[in-house]
């Protein structure tokens, strides 16, 4: 199989793109997520220079297509092809970007460990109908010098930016990277990490990126849990644990269907549950879905509200969120 050219890509650009090699990514497909090799029906164009990648998709817009953009980090699964999918409805050319982004890791954080397999998610990626894969190297997205990074005020700071100092200021500074890079294009986030997707989405309205910004529903394995590339370093035990994270918010949102609206009781229900199941806790909380400004236990909610949860098993730190009034359930099964 031999990689997809995109036509009228000046050959200079050719020249300077390391293309990796796609003829071997065929290989590597692991059944374990329930995917196989004949599952595969292209062979993305694979590229790790800016200047290439930019030139691949301004050619598929003066082609008359419609880009799609599915920013990732890798060690893709389900979840992650879900988003691809959904783009390649809204698109007719997707690229998906592989970086693992060490801006947006703190010090003491998982980003040494934090699993690559590039050539397996290449494949994933074409099994799903993706046009191009962006990998670059850190070098290439953070030159030697550079010093400028994008901040997003007021909606970073609580929940995840408390715990997580300067953690969405590297994730708005390389998305605004990949949407400088990429143009006009629609652009799909999962919901899972719903701050993440709120940060991007102000990001990209202040700063006039010509990107529809999309979040997708979370992708949830077959008892509730999130999908999520970090919870391949879940023992058997943590894994059993961490099947209650979905219980505990499917008893909020039950208790809010049945008519609470109290902040401190919609938490409550969530929290003594998680406090079972969790080594440690970084925040379990309800704050208002669109600021996330937090609610003080007195306070009532509104016809809408988020109960987010931030918690460690093992060496995994996991998270998870409902919309109260928008989500269902994530599971029907209360925790014991």
């Amino acid at each position: 199989m031999e990689p997809c050219v995109v036509s009228g890509i000046p050959c200079q650009v050719l020249a300077d793109a390391r293309f990796l090699p796609a003829q071997r990514i065929l290989a590597c497909v692991s059944t374990r997520q329930g995917f196989d090799c004949t599952m595969v029906s292209r062979s993305p164009l694979i590229l790790d220079q800016p200047e290439a990648f930019r030139a691949a998709l301004d050619q598929a817009r003066r082609d008359g297509k419609r880009v799609g953009l599915v920013p990732t980090m890798g060690a893709l699964h389900e979840g992650h092809l879900a988003l691809v999918t959904e783009a390649r409805s809204r698109a007719s050319f997707v690229a998906v970007t592989v970086f693992v982004n060490p801006t947006q890791f703190g010090p003491n954080e998982d980003y040494s460990r934090y699993p690559r397999t590039l050539e397996r998610d290449v494949a994933l990626c074409g099994s799903v109908g993706a046009d191009c894969v962006f990998a670059p190297d850190v070098k290439t997205m953070y030159p030697d010098g550079e010093l400028t990074r994008v901040r997003v005020d007021s909606i970073s700071v609580p929940l995840c930016g408390v715990t997580r100092p300067g953690h969405f200021e590297g994730v708005a500074t390389i998305v605004a990277k990949y949407f400088a890079l990429s143009g006009a294009c629609v652009a799909v986030f999962g919901r899972k990490d719903y701050q993440q997707l709120k940060v991007i989405e102000r990001m990209a309205r202040d700063l006039l990126f010509p990107v529809e910004v999309v979040g997708f529903p979370t992708v949830r394995e077959p008892d509730g849990l999130a999908m999520s590339s970090r919870n391949r370093y879940l023992s058997e035990d943590a894994r059993a644990r961490a099947a209650h994270i979905p219980r505990a918010l499917s008893a909020s949102v039950r208790l809010f269907e049945a008519g609470e609206r109290g902040a401190g009781a919609l938490r409550q229900c969530a929290l003594e549950r998680i406090q079972r199941i969790a080594d440690s806790i970084d925040y379990v909380e309800v704050a208002d879905p669109d600021s996330l400004r937090l609610y003080e236990s007195g306070e009532h909610v509104g016809e809408r509200a988020l109960v987010a949860l931030a918690i460690r098993i093992g060496p995994a730190r996991l998270i998870d969120n409902v919309v109260l009034g928008e989500d269902a359930a994530p599971c029907g099964e209360e925790a014991g």
